[in-house]
């Protein structure tokens, strides 16, 4: 069991109220059990979101195009406090004020490595110039790619099996979120 399978996540009900913990890796396990995720995406100065593809090492997904990070936070952690701690173990970059777009739950089976998602996923949307600098960790993201929603959403649509399984539903909070705080922060653009 590598490290990372044996952090532990905060185990929830329906409703997101924490109920215990598990390791990750009893938590993908099939049947698998409902915890606490996030998803992360940034947005640069063009309103495009950063995709990253998972590395071929990862236990679930491997080599499907996500978000710009997913993980789980420690059992009674703030979300954000995990999510920008995994931004910087992931992505290389720190202190990304975040905000929340909503929940997206969902499950599903990775036919390749029998391991499964349960899980009950915090949408974080996060803004950066578009000068940033990345250091992606090899051993989680192979490639990196820059896309506006729309193109997003026609990718989605045309080869979902590029994709990891959770990312149409955390995409919609994403637009969801989009359409409620862009009007505000750009005059209706």
């Amino acid at each position: 069991m590598t490290s990372r399978e044996s952090h532990l996540v905060e185990l929830v009900d329906e409703a997101g109220t924490a109920i215990g913990s598990a390791t990750v890796a009893e938590a993908h396990q099939a049947p698998g059990r409902l915890h606490r995720a996030f998803s992360v995406f940034l947005i640069d100065d063009q309103d495009r979101v950063l995709l990253q593809q998972r590395a071929a090492v990862k236990t679930r997904f491997p080599l499907r195009w996500g978000n710009s990070c997913c993980g789980h936070p420690e059992p009674g952690e703030p979300v954000t406090v995990a999510a920008v701690r995994r931004l910087g173990e992931e992505l290389g970059v720190g202190g990304v004020p975040l905000a929340e777009a909503g929940v997206h739950s969902y499950f599903a089976e990775d036919p390749l490595t029998g391991r499964v998602e349960k899980e009950y996923d915090h949408v974080l949307v996060g803004r950066l110039p578009i000068s940033t600098r990345f250091r992606p960790d090899p051993a989680e993201i192979a490639r990196l790619l820059w896309v506006s929603v729309p193109d997003l959403q026609e990718r989605l649509a045309g080869d979902p099996g590029s994709y990891a399984p959770w990312l149409t539903g955390v995409t919609d909070q994403l637009v969801s979120y989009l359409s409620r705080v862009v009007p505000e922060r750009s005059g209706g653009r």
